[in-house]
């Protein structure tokens, strides 16, 4: 990569695609899987899928880290309910620790304010999430989540070329109009060699809590049919579930009593 990147390709005249951009994580820090969560646009449910797959693999006894690359709409440290500032030394940032466990690492635990508002420029956006990578002290990690923007612009490109992926979640809702979004998702990482794990639906259905009978709120699934034709397996298919929600806003997101990401977890895992 040449050194005044903008990280804007369209413009560019270097050949990065035969090159190794990724770039060292911090030298105390050793970590073992990088999983990216993704989603073609906002309002999935991609954070509360993260979130619950963290806390999910940490009460498997595994050592666990978020590193929230939603830069401009930062939510893992209230799912958790995290709101210090976030401390360091000569020797990098240190993470926040969950009571659960889990490291994490957002903007919002280095602003003055959980509510400023990020005006800064891609470029400038992207190198914030590769400083995560390389300045925070993370230790030792078997699982590092990688909650990322909707959309296929500057942070996914840098965390594709930067980070050590080994593989990309991406979450999706039934509307009809979400099979071209993921599309684009998945191909992006196709063609920087990501490997695709698989679709996560969201909002799939409503269970009725008197009668038990299954709705679906936002239109029929074609989860089934969008997986086959991108040929990527189809991971789990969440619920609405009003009592999730409430308990991600309260940050208490370890301690709700159904994770549905507990499987998908146990799958990783195997």
């Amino acid at each position: 990569m040449a050194e005044n990147c903008t990280h804007d390709c369209s413009s560019c005249g270097e050949d990065c695609s035969s090159r190794d951009l990724r770039v060292p994580a911090n030298a105390l820090s050793s970590i073992k899987r990088v999983i990216a969560v993704v989603s073609g646009k906002g309002g999935v449910g991609k954070s509360t899928v993260t979130a619950s797959l963290a806390a999910a693999m940490a009460k498997k006894g595994r050592k666990v880290a978020v590193l929230d690359a939603d830069i401009t709409g930062p939510s893992i440290p209230t799912a958790f309910g995290i709101h210090e500032r976030a401390t360091g030394s000569d020797q990098g940032i240190d993470p926040a620790v969950t009571k659960g466990g889990v490291k994490l690492m957002s903007l919002n635990l280095l602003s003055a304010n959980e509510t400023d508002p990020v005006i800064w420029r891609g470029p400038v956006i992207a190198g914030v999430v590769t400083q995560f990578w390389q300045e925070v002290v993370w230790g030792d990690i078997d699982y590092m989540f990688v909650d990322m923007p909707p959309g296929t612009g500057d942070v996914p490109l840098t965390v594709f070329q930067s980070l050590p992926v080994d593989g990309i979640i991406v979450v999706t809702s039934p509307q009809d109009l979400v099979s071209m979004i993921v599309a684009k998702a998945v191909n992006m990482a196709k063609m920087m060699d990501i490997p695709v794990l698989g679709l996560v639906e969201n909002y799939s259905y409503f269970r009725c809590p008197d009668c038990g009978k299954q709705h679906a709120i936002f239109g029929e699934s074609h989860i089934e049919k969008v997986a086959a034709e991108l040929e990527v397996p189809v991971l789990a298919k969440l619920p609405i579930d009003t009592a999730l929600a409430a308990a991600f806003d309260a940050g208490q997101i370890e301690d709700f009593p159904t994770n549905y990401m507990a499987q998908l977890a146990d799958r990783l895992d195997g």
